[in-house]
């Protein structure tokens, strides 16, 4: 199947290799003098020159220069064989500068969002917009081979106009326009099609891609044929941040947005008034991403928090997914199947595409994988190697627990020292002395002072404090126990040197206990703890206490029920609980359990409420004073007369022996999302940032990468995320290219300076080689009688673009979308005439313009090549919209027979731009 899908590729190499061949022997004919056919003399000046080889900008000539014909294919081959070799070198750098600029773009800020019911969250979005990264750092991390020539040639060879760069611009982007998108096309799996997401950013990109040839024809033929001018050449290089802002505009909505047919919706879910855009031609859909939106009153609902909401929803979905897939998994295991599975599904950047097309190429493993299995290893070892706890040298002495409570008939109470660390064979002293609180020494308790003695290999021990009971109705009252005065007995041992310095033992916090003395004499105030108290939807089964205080004489039913507030009963966000707690005599704590349901919701505040009722004595056989004190008889002939002082006195002291509720009758359950998930949440969210997976973090992990052999594989062979063996073509690809990959690997990690040391660093490099690369291919060009632009249309534009050929493959079949594959392609197409030629002839113009000279550009096979290029970028691009319509699906894949006429029509076209190219550039047809 894997085969299948690289028949595109493939053939196109085959393609590539008989142009080479046909090339060569046209190339050994005109040496021989055996041309049959005669040139055509026409405008293009160029027919009369010579393909002589010249003197490079980094490479010499090779002498001499009218070798043999032996001497001349060793030399074609060593050129071939070394353009290859710096072609592989500028892919790997190209893949240190694309990580660096994955990091840059993906940098992050926080922002506040605001809800409808006024209520403000804070979030995290990326700093960079996706439309304006990739027409700015992602176009010029693809194209800069291809910008970097041109601007080299011109500056190398004294500011003149040379065919070589600008060519490879051209025939770059008919490689790109053609052959690329024809493989995209080819390779979805059949049934399957995919579209352009962002249609406007991809109208505004296409038009600029044809606007951008058609201006470059109009400065070489209509406004001032043959010279480029200062003004033409600032005004080419001015487009670009034109093309970037208003592609910017298209993806943000702005402006003439509001001109266009609207309809408004009401948001379900949201309470948000939407504003769509009205019906389109049925033939071509819009995107389908949510419009610009407001809240009621006014205020601006970000998309950015939207899409971080579907993020958060998505990798909830994920979660749960795999939580019933795999329910032995344990946490840590599904966190890292989830972390795999969004990032292998998640839309990608131009920048990864690259590098992992990079990667495996040249037998560096695929990226996800490799990531996935180290976050595995890093997993399983902090699960396996435990950081043991430091020893201590000093042992700790304080009460656990250090809150006692105990009912008033007790008789005593028990409290318990511990000591912990240090070396427990010492034996060791503390003083304890009783503080009077609420409750009185000699009236409620004991007054009680002594020494604990914690002997040798003792780590606790307990001590007891007489509690007195009285008949007395009277509030819990406390006292305090405090620990003084810690000695530590010396043994007859040598004394540790090491040691003198620390004390032995020492008291620790807590070294007072609090004494809570209940009153008996009272059936009690049953009551919560709390008004309200959080819980965590994850608790499953809540406890709540329902506590008994000031007494606890009898046997006492407190009845209690749920009651729903904005928190739902029945099993929908609680199960219902009802029914009665009995509290035995002498019993101080009951526990109520109610199940919480949980909904794995990433934001939730629901709540519900607990409430107790009437309590009522059953058993008054054990209350101090019988049932007297819960009845007092009047006589009838005495009932309405006022009570004396003692009838009163006994009326009150019955009333206070009934149970009554407490300051907390009624608990509020406030239910929350669960922490642990939440955080699991953020935490994946975070992970999936794949500036995390292509970026480097030091030089050694860049060196150990640089020499490690990884196999290359797809990501759907294997959804566990588990690595294979390198294969031999692996082997074969890391040991040709560990070269670059050592040399490269002491490049500036993409941590350092947020990726921009990196970025730096990396785009010498690749200024460098691309020097010599174009030395090699005039060399290569002119040893076999190929004029440069030929050799950039043909052999230079090939290979600075078989990585993006690669790159957009992989996204064409990955993604759900063909922005990646197709949109950036126009995006790019665009960015290097305006950067590329741009910038180089402006600094040409500028140079000449100071010597009161004009700079001379040839327009002959420059500006045929523009001109066919734009008639056949329309074709493709008017192709590509038609196939938008319903019955074909979209611009990629689609019914097999449309398929493989789109790819067979736009690989006619390249080969018919390549054949024109270069019948015009021998002058066998007529050009400008």
């Amino acid at each position: 199947m894997a085969w299948l899908r690289l028949q595109p590729v493939t053939s196109a190499f085959l393609r590539f290799g008989l142009i080479t061949f046909v090339l060569f022997l046209h190339g050994l004919q005109v040496d021989a003098g055996t041309g049959a056919i005669p040139p055509i003399t026409g405008q293009n000046d160029t027919c009369s020159g010579s393909s002589e080889c010249k003197e490079g900008v980094i490479l010499p000539i090779w002498y001499p220069e009218n070798p043999s014909l032996g001497d001349k294919i060793a030399r074609v081959i060593v050129y071939f064989v070394a353009l290859i070799y710096m072609f592989l070198g500028v892919s790997i750098i190209a893949d240190r500068f694309m990580a660096s600029i994955e990091v840059i773009t993906s940098q992050e800020k926080e922002i506040t969002i605001k809800k409808s019911n006024g209520e403000t969250t804070t979030t995290t979005i990326r700093v960079w917009n996706e439309t304006v990264s990739n027409l700015t750092l992602m176009a010029l991390g693809s194209s800069a081979p291809e910008i970097l020539l041109s601007l080299i040639e011109v500056c190398g060879h004294g500011f003149v106009a040379g065919d070589l760069g600008p060519s490879t611009i051209v025939g770059s982007a008919a490689f790109n326009m053609f052959i690329i998108i024809a493989i995209c096309v080819y390779v979805i799996p059949d049934g399957e099609t995919r579209k352009i997401k962002h249609l406007r950013v991809f109208f505004v990109t296409a038009a600029w891609s044809i606007f951008a040839y058609i201006w470059l024809y109009m400065i070489l033929a209509v406004f001032s044929p043959g010279v480029v001018q200062v003004w033409e050449g600032l005004l080419t290089l001015f487009f670009f941040p034109v093309c970037v802002i208003l592609a910017w505009i298209a993806d943000r909505k702005l402006f003439l947005y509001k001109y266009m047919h609207k309809r408004y919706r009401t948001d379900k879910h949201r309470g948000i008034i939407i504003e769509t855009e009205g019906d389109h031609p049925k033939g071509i859909e819009m995107d389908g991403k949510m419009m610009n939106s407001h809240f009621l009153d006014g205020n601006l609902v970000p998309m950015e928090g939207k899409e971080v909401d579907e993020s958060r929803k998505e990798m909830i979905r994920i979660l749960k997914d795999l939580k019933q897939k795999h329910p032995e998994k344990d946490l840590d295991q599904l966190v890292e199947m989830a972390n795999y599975y969004a990032l292998s599904h998640q839309q990608k950047s131009r920048a990864f595409y690259r590098i992992q097309a990079t990667r495996m190429m040249t037998g560096a493993g695929n990226i996800l994988k490799k990531h996935a299995a180290e976050q595995a290893k890093r997993s399983t070892s902090l699960h396996e190697v435990r950081p043991e706890e430091p020893e201590e040298f000093i042992s700790k002495i304080y009460f656990d627990p250090c809150s006692y409570q105990c009912l008033e008939n007790c008789g005593a109470v028990l409290l318990t020292i511990v000591r912990k660390g240090g070396d427990v064979s010492k034996t060791i002293y503390v003083d304890y002395k009783t503080e009077d609180g609420s409750a009185n020494a000699g009236a409620d308790y004991e007054f009680t002072e002594g020494t604990v003695v914690l002997k040798s290999g003792e780590t606790q021990k307990e001590f007891s404090i007489g509690i007195i009971d009285d008949d007395i109705f009277e509030e819990d009252e406390h006292f305090f126990v405090r620990l003084s005065n810690l000695r530590v007995v010396e043994t007859d041992e040598p004394p540790d040197l090491n040691k003198l310095p620390y004390p032995k033992a020492i008291l620790a916090s807590p070294c007072v206990a609090t004494v809570t003395i209940l009153d008996d004499d009272h059936a009690g105030i049953f009551t919560f703890e709390c008004d309200v108290i959080h819980v965590s939807e994850s608790i499953g089964v809540m406890e709540v206490k329902v506590l008994r205080t000031s007494g606890a004489r009898g046997t006492v039913i407190v009845p209690f029920r749920t009651v729903e507030g904005t928190a739902k009963g029945g099993g929908e966000d609680f199960e219902d609980a009802y029914g009665e707690l009995e509290f035995k005599n002498d019993e101080t704590v009951k526990t109520i359990h109610i199940k919480v349901i949980d909904d794995e919701e990433y934001e939730k505040n629901k709540t519900f409420f607990i409430e107790l009722m009437g309590p009522r004595m059953v058993d008054m056989s054990l209350q101090k004073g019988g049932p007297s004190l819960y009845v007092v008889a009047v006589p009838t002939e005495v009932s309405e007369r006022k009570l004396t002082m003692e009838e009163e006195e006994a009326k009150r002291i019955a009333e206070m022996g009934k149970p009554i509720l407490g300051e907390h009758p009624k608990l509020e359950v406030v239910v929350e999302e669960s922490y642990e998930f939440k955080s699991t949440v953020d935490k994946l969210i975070k992970k999936t940032n794949l500036a995390l997976v292509v970026g480097t973090h030091s030089w050694r992990d860049q060196f150990m990468e640089a020499i490690t052999v990884s196999a290359a594989g797809d990501e759907d062979e294997d959804e566990s995320g588990e690595e294979r063996l390198p294969s031999c073509f692996d082997y074969v690809m890391h040991f040709l290219t560990v070269f670059w990959k050592v040399l490269f690997a002491c490049v500036p990690p993409t941590e350092y300076c947020n990726g921009w040391a990196c970025f730096i660093v990396s785009i010498m490099i690749i200024g460098m080689l691309t020097a010599v690369i174009g030395d090699l291919a005039s060399h290569f060009g002119c040893t076999i009688g190929l004029k440069d632009s030929v050799t950039a249309v043909v052999f230079v534009a090939f290979g600075t673009s078989v990585p993006d050929t690669f790159a957009s493959k992989a996204a064409a079949v990955q993604d759900m979308y063909a922005d990646a594959s197709i949109g950036n392609v126009t995006g790019s197409n665009a960015v290097n005439v305006f950067l590329g030629i741009g910038l180089a002839w402006s600094v040409a113009a500028i140079y000449w313009a100071s010597k009161g000279q004009e700079f001379h550009v040839s327009a002959g096979t420059l500006a045929f090549s523009v001109t066919l290029f734009t008639i056949f970028a329309f074709v493709c691009i008017s192709i590509l919209l038609y196939r938008r319509r319903p019955h074909l699906g979209g611009e990629l894949g689609g019914p097999k027979g449309c398929r493989l006429a789109t790819t067979l029509l736009f690989v006619s076209l390249w080969l018919l731009y390549i054949l024109f190219a270069t019948l015009e550039a021998y002058c066998y047809i007529r050009g400008f």
